[in-house]
């Protein structure tokens, strides 16, 4: 697929409570979580957004970064989904076809993740990594055509589980063995565990 019809989002419009403060800006070896998750975007996007809480400090540190902010559409449930719509109807007002999430605080994502996600689309309407551990349904590839199934999906104020979104719509799906990848930084001590593993 031409990289121009592939969009890329960053999901990062969690509250971040247990971690105590916006995710998006704690620093890894010297860059942002956000920093990072849209670099690993950018090599094969097209364009890169990221879904943040309007006014907060992810959303500053999109803008230094040059990238747009898009907030979750009002009038419909929140939660990861409402990021990925606001995502969906943004790539298809910029002429493309397939969107590609990931959150912002996985920080270890292995290199080839994007193009086998967009490889793994090809003919159909999603894909998602897989690990030992499960689905890694925030690390997936969305076609436009999905829109209209995830308003439905939002419209009576209630948010489905992002995997079963994906697995009512037979997505591909990209394995991993090697679950520490997608190593998902909640604590303080995760994001030292991620320094650490970026060290050795």
């Amino acid at each position: 697929m031409q990289r121009e019809r592939v969009i890329g989002l960053v999901i990062a419009g969690g509250r971040s409570q247990r971690f105590g403060g916006e995710k998006a800006v704690a620093m890894l070896a010297g860059r942002s979580l956000l920093a990072r998750a849209c670099g690993r975007l950018a090599a094969d996007c097209g364009a890169v957004a990221v879904n943040v809480r309007v006014g907060g400090e992810g959303a500053v540190e999109a803008e230094r970064l040059g990238l747009a902010v898009l907030g979750d559409p009002p009038g419909l449930a929140t939660g990861p989904l409402s990021g990925v719509l606001a995502g969906l109807r943004w790539a298809r007002a910029q002429g493309a076809s397939l969107l590609i999430t990931l959150p912002c605080d996985t920080p270890l994502l292995p290199d080839d993740l994007v193009s086998r996600l967009v490889a793994a689309a090809d003919g159909q309407s999603c894909a998602a990594a897989r690990t030992p551990d499960g689905m890694q349904s925030l690390c997936a590839a969305w076609g436009v055509e999905l829109i209209g199934d995830l308003e439905a999906a939002l419209a009576d104020g209630r948010h489905p589980p992002v995997h079963g979104f994906l697995e009512d719509h037979d997505c591909g799906l990209v394995d991993y063995a090697d679950a520490a990848a997608f190593l998902n930084i909640n604590t303080p001590q995760d994001l030292d565990e991620a320094a650490r593993r970026l060290g050795a």
